[in-house]
């Protein structure tokens, strides 16, 4: 089943998403991280909720808008907000079902993101996935991301609408904090064997190397997965991500 619901707190409104056997029969849940541009409609949590609770009747998965991300309805994008997102969706999550076995899955900038909240406030996560994580996430909104356009008109003080397929707009600000907030000053030594990393060789967008070192500097368990583009388009890549990620989560 389906069950959409928003956190209230504070003048912030979080759009989330659960999917689970039922409400009741939730024992354990995975946070699901979207990447930049994405929503909490992610055909991929979908497909990746579909199948671990056909196995585990107990587990819930919930996705969430990131700001201004799908029907969010902040503004302008801010670092500060996400990991206020992030930590709202935690906390009412572990309260709701009355547990603190909670699993992160994040792609791409959720990534960057679930990354940055660790290393700024622990690990929250039983265990926690990422696919093809955004480790330098200011070179690859700089490199890949935006448009030379887009980076003059933010530099002169304007917010431009950045993107593919969805634009979240952006400021100055958001790209000041996210150059300060680069998560590889960071060790994550401690929390290694709670995570893994999964890298398609042949992403156009974020720099398979990028993954390949940090999961190296970091000894977290790195599974490059052959001729998988940045959003898994090759329903067998998908499949295989997520058997790869259900089986850590099993462990």
């Amino acid at each position: 089943m389906e069950k959409l619901f928003d956190i209230n707190e504070s003048g912030y409104s979080v759009r989330c998403k659960l999917y689970c056997s039922s409400v009741n029969a939730v024992k354990r849940a995975v946070i699901f991280g979207h990447g930049f541009g994405g929503h909490k409609d992610n055909k991929a949590a979908e497909k990746f909720a579909a199948k671990i609770i056909s196995k585990h009747k107990d587990m819930g998965v919930v996705v969430f808008n990131w700001p201004c991300h799908g029907d969010d309805a902040r503004k302008n994008l801010l670092l500060s907000e996400c990991d206020l997102y992030l930590t709202m969706v935690l906390e009412y999550v572990k309260k709701w079902f009355d547990t603190d076995e909670l699993y992160g899955y994040a792609t791409s900038f959720g990534g960057y993101l679930f990354l940055k909240y660790i290393a700024e406030h622990g690990n929250p996560f039983r265990k926690v996935a990422f696919r093809c994580p955004a480790i330098k996430m200011y070179e690859s909104i700089n490199n890949r991301i935006m448009t030379k356009d887009d980076h003059e008109k933010i530099m002169k003080g304007k917010p431009a609408l950045v993107g593919f397929d969805r634009k979240i707009k952006i400021g100055k600000q958001f790209l000041e904090d996210l150059e300060a907030a680069d998560i590889t000053q960071y060790e994550y030594l401690d929390y290694a064997d709670d995570m893994i990393i999964l890298h398609g060789t042949k992403d156009e967008v974020i720099p398979f190397e990028d993954s390949a070192k940090f999961a190296d500097d970091n000894v977290i368990e790195f599974v490059p997965v052959q001729n998988a583009d940045h959003r898994f388009t090759d329903p067998k890549t998908m499949d295989l991500a997520i058997h790869t990620i259900i089986t850590f989560f099993e462990a």
